[in-house]
């Protein structure tokens, strides 16, 4: 056994294994590599991208969430508005209302008082009569001295 035959063999296989290796081997290897590679890069594309995709819809709800709360701070000041109208407007109804049964309270007080006042008159012309008769002691003729018990109630 030569040792440089058994090293030159050794050698040429080396070679051999090498070339098979890089040949057949060595590319699906790399290939894989490079596919997991790029996979593993879109992947951190698109982790960046959702977490950017989530900055953005973090800062559209924040958007949303405040123009909401000025809608609705909006609508509750327009709300309050329109309770003071219709508290103005019942207020002013009811002043109206009562401003007007005052007014027929009074017109009612009036008629009542005009009604009494007649009524009066007519006791008072009715008593006159009564003392008058009494004073001259016999009955006072009503239908000729009705122009006299006219005068008296319009005097009275």
């Amino acid at each position: 056994m030569n040792l440089n035959a058994t090293l030159f063999f050794q050698m040429i296989v080396f070679f051999i294994l090498a070339w098979f290796t890089m040949k057949f081997v060595w590319p699906p290897l790399i290939k894989a590599i490079d596919d997991r590679r790029q996979k593993i890069a879109e992947g951190l594309a698109a982790a960046d991208k959702g977490k950017s995709d989530l900055a953005q819809a973090q800062a559209r709800i924040s958007q949303i969430e405040q123009s909401a709360k000025a809608d609705n701070q909006s609508r509750l000041v327009e709300a309050e508005k329109q309770a003071t109208s219709i508290v103005s407007a019942a207020r002013e109804e009811a002043e109206a209302e009562r401003a007007r049964i005052l007014a027929q309270a009074k017109q009612d007080a009036e008629l009542e008082i005009e009604r009494l006042r007649g009524s009066l008159r007519d006791e008072v012309a009715a008593l006159a009569v009564k003392g008058a008769e009494q004073i001259l002691r016999r009955e006072v003729d009503a239908k000729t001295h009705a122009e006299l018990l006219n005068q008296l109630k319009a005097q009275l």
